[in-house]
């Protein structure tokens, strides 16, 4: 435990580096040098299927600077953000949080994925109804997508049997391809399977249902001019 001489050594310690950031970044700015490193936490399913694209032009614009890329829960995106071990997150269904900075990014359809053989999988769209009853596969129930789609199942008064719960977009893929039951996810993470046939992608009729995706950082935080040009890039359309 600090003691009160080292609680406010410390406090004072994070204003210094804070100042020392600040004016670290800002000489940069007036230089318009580019580089450093950025460390940046993301959920599975972003970083696997919505980051390559934005990191591989972030890096051609700018190959002095290098990102660190750590695969994370969701909560732990928000505890490496707020801890200071990254410098920005990238998460779905964004909590509000007076401590986080949010930027919005973009919003990925939901689509029901189903085995090319199973009943549903060979029909084009559905209502939301015809799921009532169905083996579904489903994410861990901390999961923000998780939170979202049993809102959606609720308020159509619809009820699935959960078979399965994942805390990863990847497993919940296998076990839908190996017609362990149907799942409902965001479309950007299934183009592959669906080109290959192994999923069958069918369409909701009853609303346009997204996911939300966000970055966050740390409120007060110093950007360097290299985070700032990584959070333009990453806000562009696809």
């Amino acid at each position: 435990m600090l003691t009160r001489e080292g609680q406010v050594l410390y406090e004072y310690c994070k204003q210094i580096i804070g100042t020392y950031d600040a004016l670290h970044s800002r000489l940069q700015e007036i230089k318009d040098i580019i580089s450093g490193t950025i460390r940046v936490a993301t959920i599975y399913s972003v970083g696997l299927h919505d980051l390559p694209p934005y990191l591989k032009k972030f890096l051609k614009n700018y190959p002095t600077v290098t990102v660190h890329v750590e695969y994370r829960r969701p909560n732990q995106v928000y505890e490496d953000v707020l801890g200071n071990v990254v410098d920005l997150g990238l998460v779905a269904y964004p909590n509000r949080d007076s401590k986080l900075e949010v930027v919005p990014l973009r919003k990925d359809p939901l689509v029901l994925i189903a085995h090319p053989q199973h009943p549903l999988g060979r029909q084009k769209s559905i209502k939301l109804k015809a799921l009532s009853g169905q083996k579904f596969i489903g994410f861990q129930p901390d999961i923000p997508t998780r939170k979202a789609l049993d809102k959606i199942l609720k308020e159509s008064n619809v009820e699935v049997h959960h078979v399965m719960e994942f805390d990863n977009i990847e497993t919940v893929k296998r076990a839908v391809e190996i017609d362990a039951g149907v799942a409902i996810v965001p479309q950007g993470t299934v183009v592959q399977e669906v080109a290959k046939q192994t999923l069958a992608q069918v369409g909701l009729d009853d609303g346009d249902f997204f996911r939300p995706l966000a970055a966050i950082y740390k409120k007060n935080k110093v950007l360097s001019p290299a985070m700032k040009q990584f959070i333009t890039i990453l806000k562009e359309p696809q």
